[in-house]
């Protein structure tokens, strides 16, 4: 995103505590600098955070079934991957015993003691060159700051309004400690040997990561009280709320947003006391709903907010929880309180450029799609308006990509089949009830175009949605979505699978781009719309038997087959 100083939604002077220094480039490059070295891994995705448990599960499970070793010793190694990530503190601290465990029990070969031995102690010095560099970040903060401190700001209102931080975590970790102990419990009850040698070590793995999240409850809890307790040093800042909803934070003097210094996860603090109207209450929750549906569209645009100038309460480093005072989203409205449910992750060098490069690709891409999108729109309105005998219908339908969504999933099937016992019905009478009211509209959906508007079937049969009543015809991403001006008529998408590089890189419209490009020119140029009205053959036909067939052969193929 780019912007100039007149796009920053500035903070009122009144609320900026006095003496607050501006974090300029030169003093973020020197926190910056402090950073461990580009191998150490400070943050990861969203997917890596999902992987790295089922990794440490399905390596204690390897362990301790293939080579011997005890099921909690197991667990104990494997669940070093998920500690140099997430629990650095943890790693540091465990890796030692890890050592010995693998040096001393189990049936292992030395070839693979060497090689564990080596990689455990690669974790323990990366966490350690991590940690180390929280202290020179946490230094350079507060040299930025230059002794200036402040009590962290209450909500407007002030009411409480808002969980204390880490109670998720707290009852999550729980839940979990309680599922891997049950887990380990009930190894017995499994019917194949191999599961029941598994079984114990996974148990382990999910009881400790139950423990690491509760470890994670317990240090949030503590270093956000300790923001509370007493005035802690602030820095002027700017900030804005990026695609994947958390906050990025920049310089103060870098107006052009190009170099993110760390991301948080943030929830803004509500601060209505107890003893609101209900006038007022309704009045925020129509305001509330309004945000909602304006987060979701920027979420699914992969847009990110206005730049904002805050506050920065409480010395930043990676790991730290902190506190904002910014503006508000919009203009001419009060400053708002934003306190992190996360903790704050540096944006290192290499995932900047990384970032940056995908950016630029995503930019090329977007500008090629939008010239096929073009000539395919401009080919439509070309036939339209040049045919005198346009009275037909205009139709769009489920093709190849939707079949291939369908077939993708079904590969999953031969998994399924190999599983046996009393559950196997319950999930497999489960998957088809969900196959017989989705899938007959991801094969055989469609959108029929006529001069009132467009028509949609469905399950239950056609829905009409007419051209003044369009708001927008989108494809982002993988959906192909039209939404409706009018609150009763539920937004209509469809999706598939898309590879970006192949499109570019080949100059092909994927099928949704096609059809957006083709209503879109209909809905702006009513020259361009079919001239005839779709009978009630063409309107499209209810998909319910579709599904009745889906679920009859489903059913069947999951209670008669072996």
């Amino acid at each position: 995103m780019s912007t100039d100083s007149a796009e920053v939604l500035r903070l009122p002077g009144a609320v900026i505590p006095e003496g607050c220094r501006s974090w300029d480039a030169e003093q973020a490059g020197r926190w910056a600098r402090g950073l461990p070295p580009s191998w150490v891994p400070v943050r990861a995705r969203t997917s890596v955070f999902v992987a790295l448990p089922v990794v440490a599960a399905a390596g204690a499970g390897l362990l301790h079934g293939s080579a011997g070793v005890p099921a909690w010793a197991a667990a104990l190694v494997a669940l070093n991957v998920v500690w140099l990530v997430l629990r650095p503190e943890a790693a540091l601290v465990l890796v030692p015993f890890a050592v010995a465990v693998v040096s001393t029990l189990g049936d292992l070969a030395w070839p693979v003691r060497l090689g564990l031995t080596a990689a455990l102690v690669g974790v323990w010095v990366a966490v350690g060159l991590r940690l180390a560099a929280r202290k020179r970040q946490r230094a350079a903060g507060l040299e930025a700051a230059g002794g200036v401190s402040a009590e962290v700001p209450r909500a407007p209102g002030g009411g409480g309004g808002r969980a204390e931080r880490g109670t998720f975590l707290l009852w999550s970790g729980l839940v979990t400690v309680v599922a891997g102990g049950a887990l380990y419990a009930t190894a017995g009850l499994w019917d194949l040997a191999e599961d029941r040698q598994v079984v114990p070590a996974a148990g382990w793995c999910l009881a400790g990561l139950g423990l690491t999240v509760l470890f994670s409850a317990v240090s949030a809890r503590r270093r956000a009280v300790g923001l509370r307790r007493a005035p802690v040093p602030v820095l002027r800042v700017l900030v804005r709320e990026n695609g994947d909803v958390e906050t990025e934070v920049f310089a103060a003097d870098d107006l052009a947003a190009l170099r993110p210094l760390f991301t948080v996860s943030t929830i803004e603090v509500d601060g209505r006391a107890d003893d609101e109207t209900e006038d007022e209450s309704e009045d925020d929750d129509d305001d509330d709903d309004e945000s909602l549906r304006e987060l979701i569209s920027r979420i699914d645009d992969e847009r990110a907010g206005p730049l904002r100038e805050a506050v920065l309460y409480g010395t930043p480093y990676d790991g730290a929880e902190v506190v904002f005072l910014a503006a508000a989203d919009k203009a001419g409205e009060p400053p708002v309180v934003e306190a992190s449910v996360g903790p704050v992750r540096p944006v290192t060098a290499l995932a900047h450029r990384w970032r940056a490069r995908t950016e630029r690709g995503k930019a090329l891409r977007e500008a090629r799609q939008e010239e096929l999108r073009g000539a395919a729109a401009a080919v439509v309105v070309a036939e339209r308006t040049g045919r005198k005998d346009a009275a037909g219908v205009r139709k769009w339908r489920a093709g190849w990509a939707d079949w291939v969504a369908v077939g993708l999933v079904l590969l999953f099937l031969p998994v399924y089949w190999e599983d046996s016992g009393w559950w196997r019905y319950g999930y497999g009478l489960v998957a088809t009830l969900l196959a017989a009211l989705l899938l007959p509209r991801r094969i055989a959906w469609r959108v029929t175009a006529d001069h009132e508007g467009l028509w949609f079937n469905g399950l239950s049969g056609p829905r009409h949605l007419a051209w003044d009543h369009v708001r927008a015809v989108e494809c982002e991403g993988a959906r192909l979505r039209i939404h409706s001006r009018q609150a009763s008529f539920e937004e209509w998408r469809v999706a598939s699978p898309r590879w970006p590089w192949l499109e570019t890189r080949f100059g092909l419209l994927h099928p949704y781009e096609r059809t957006v490009a083709e209503i879109t020119a209909m809905w702006r140029d009513p020259e361009a719309r079919p001239a005839g009205l779709a009978d009630e053959r063409e309107r499209g036909r209810a998909l319910w038997p579709i599904g009745i067939v889906i679920g009859v052969v489903g059913a069947a193929a999951v209670i008669l087959l072996p």
